[in-house]
């Protein structure tokens, strides 16, 4: 972090957050990762300790850091394991249409329910419906003061853990993008149910799980913003969250780069460390300037949501899209340095190229990115 100035406050917070991850998170890492579990005991101390309420406003309890601030906080825990994290926060994710157009009155709800530990979940991802998310088929129809929804929603983080979820259904699938509705639906809803869990190849102490809505009654006080307006909410809620959440990449990428390094001090071959062969420090070289271009570009993504309260469509995109590329080339080549050794489970660099894939994928893949970027080159 010599390459970026933090506060006194934010250095506290990094040693913080950095000094929990090592203590609480790193011993379980290996075998929840094996298992594909979420250490809920975990997330008890995390919650406890301050971290999954520090986005609340100070109005609702919280402490109101800003994104800059829950970025350097959340990279400290990626280091350690980028899956836990990505599930720890996501009653930020879920809180973000709210606060982009929801009420008082219900992002006052929300919080009060963060401020009691609960965990949201953005609802938006369907069997049919991924890049294309105005292809949803999960329905909405108004009956008197309520709201009758269906549908089955797939890839939801912590959809099996969430106490509340941020759901995007249709009042018209005729209308396509302009029928889209925002909504907040209580998991103790009757009809709510928890589908599968994802068996996923990395980030396996995230849980990934399908949601259905089976006739499931809401009444009209929990739709978020007008009908029609989910579409537009959903995707400022990507643009706010698809840069700044890569602060997964970042952490992983640091991981990887200090455990090559420290694996090619101490590796012989030929009779001297392999960090001494040029090549190879070229590789470590390309590595560590990846990493620090991708670390300004998300402290800037963040800085810029913070300074000016709007969220940057194509920055976002840029950033997610270079910061995602980089965590896979990083990890990649720290597998290379690592040899055999790199390809084994008993050495933890495999896990973190296995980590490192979905976030090329998820919140709108790479290739998708590229059109949004291209995009807004075109206006």
């Amino acid at each position: 972090m010599q390459d970026f100035i933090l506060t006194q406050d934010q250095q506290d917070l990094v040693a913080f957050a950095k000094e929990f991850a090592e203590k609480e998170l790193k011993p379980v890492v290996a075998e929840c990762d094996r298992e594909g579990e979420f250490p809920m005991e975990v997330y008890r101390k995390f919650y406890e300790a301050g971290f999954s309420t520090m986005f609340v406003p100070e109005r609702y309890g919280g402490i109101g850091a800003s994104s800059l601030d829950l970025v350097l906080i959340n990279e400290q825990f990626a280091k350690v394991d980028a899956g836990f994290i990505v599930s720890a926060t996501t009653a930020e994710f879920g809180a973000t249409p709210i606060r982009i157009a929801g009420t008082e009155e219900q992002i006052a709800y929300y919080m009060e329910r963060v401020m009691e530990g609960k965990l949201g979940a953005f609802c938006l991802t369907e069997p049919d419906a991924g890049s294309d998310a105005a292809a949803t088929r999960t329905t909405a129809v108004r009956e008197g003061d309520e709201y009758i929804i269906n549908g089955h929603k797939c890839f939801i983080t912590s959809g099996g853990l969430a106490d509340m979820y941020t759901v995007f259904a249709t009042v018209d699938r005729s209308l396509g993008a302009k029928g889209i509705t925002c909504f907040l639906v209580e998991r103790e809803r009757p009809g709510v149910s928890v589908g599968k869990d994802e068996d996923k190849m990395g980030l396996r102490l995230s849980n990934t799980a399908d949601v259905i809505f089976d006739d499931v009654h809401i009444p009209v006080t929990n739709r978020i913003g007008a009908e029609g307006e989910g579409f537009k909410i959903a995707m400022k809620s990507l643009d706010r969250s698809r840069g700044v959440n890569s602060y997964g990449c970042l952490g992983i990428a640091e991981h990887a780069i200090e455990a090559a390094v420290a694996y090619a001090k101490q590796r012989v071959t030929f009779g001297h460390p392999i960090i001494k062969n040029q090549g190879l420090q070229w590789m470590l070289a390309d590595m560590q300037i990846q990493c620090t271009a991708a670390r300004a570009l998300l402290y800037r993504c963040a800085e810029m949501i913070d300074k000016t309260g709007q969220y940057d469509t194509a920055l976002g995109s840029i950033t997610k899209t270079f910061v995602s590329d980089m965590c896979m080339k990083v990890t990649t080549d720290a597998v290379q340095i690592f040899g055999g050794y790199g390809y084994s489970r008993e050495y933890p660099i495999e896990k973190l190229m296995r980590d490192a894939k979905i976030f090329q994928i998820f919140e709108g893949t790479n290739q998708i990115q590229r059109i949004v970027i291209g995009s807004q080159m075109a206006h």
